[in-house]
């Protein structure tokens, strides 16, 4: 089976790309078991290095027998603050339950620390900024699915030598978020080129024709947020936005038996027009 390499576009629109992506952060990316008790708080934060705003979401879980909707959380406390003692008071948006950074900044190599506090309970995570990855090469070539003949992307890149590396992929096919979560790690092949398939597990996902426009957006991120998404996946075979009953919860890096995530990362993007 050929790969093709195709003619790379340079992804100079950084405002299309960040309105995407603060879309995107603000959509579901949890799954959790809706079983019969009081309800649980859901924190989906992130922060990245690229120019803020950065946004907050916080809903609470229902019991499986009402109707699918999480009830957003309004005028609780947020606040996001990093190692070098930079600090920022969220303030909630128009959108209930959203919130919104005033002037932080994210940084490569810092720490940020997540605070939130709501009906009389605080919550904590930690997570870091590695320093970006750049994307070398996007391939496509045909292979053979168990949902058919699709094509596929491949994205190629240079992991970062002497630490273990994690790394998650967004795929946006002509502005649009695709809905499969994609990792990697770097554990057999610490410092080497590596080539990874984004092969798709949702079947929502769009084929890919050409004339598309795909971005792919390469996100280095830490170790606790990477177990998060890889729970996701097992639990959700591969998918995020699908809110149905599941046998237990992703592993949340939020403290306090919140449900979840708060991530910080790098990232880097790389656009193509397929031929």
């Amino acid at each position: 089976m050929k790969t093709s390499i195709l003619n790379i576009v340079k992804f100079k629109n950084y405002f299309l790309i960040s309105s995407i992506l603060i879309f995107f952060s603000c959509e579901k990316v949890v799954d959790i078991n809706l079983n019969e008790k009081d309800p649980q708080i859901v924190i989906e934060g992130n922060i990245n290095d690229q120019a803020g705003p950065y946004f907050v979401k916080l809903s609470q879980t229902v019991n499986y027998d009402q109707t699918n909707e999480f009830p957003e959380i309004s005028g609780a406390f947020v606040l996001i603050n990093d190692n070098y003692g930079n600090l920022d008071t969220l303030f909630e948006t128009v959108n209930p339950g959203i919130y919104a950074t005033k002037f932080l900044q994210g940084e490569n190599e810092r720490t940020y620390t997540l605070k939130v506090v709501t009906n009389g309970k605080e919550y904590l995570s930690t997570s870091t900024i590695h320093s970006p990855v750049q994307i070398d090469t996007l391939t496509i070539e045909n292979q053979s699915l168990p949902m058919g003949n699709k094509k596929v992307i491949n994205v190629e890149f240079q992991d970062v030598a002497g630490k273990t590396n994690y790394y998650r992929f967004i795929k946006i096919v002509n502005n649009v978020v695709q809905p499969t979560i994609y990792l990697a790690e770097d554990l057999t092949q610490d410092g080497e080129k590596l080539k990874v398939s984004l092969i798709d597990k949702k079947s929502e996902d769009v084929n890919i024709k050409s004339k598309d426009t795909i971005t792919i957006v390469l996100e280095s991120i830490d170790e606790n947020v990477h177990a998060y998404f890889k729970s996701l996946l097992k639990l959700n075979s591969g998918g995020m936005i699908n809110q149905s009953s599941t046998p237990t919860n992703p592993i949340s890096n939020i403290n306090n038996n919140a449900l979840g995530y708060f991530n910080a990362c790098s990232l880097t993007t790389k656009t193509i027009i397929l031929p």
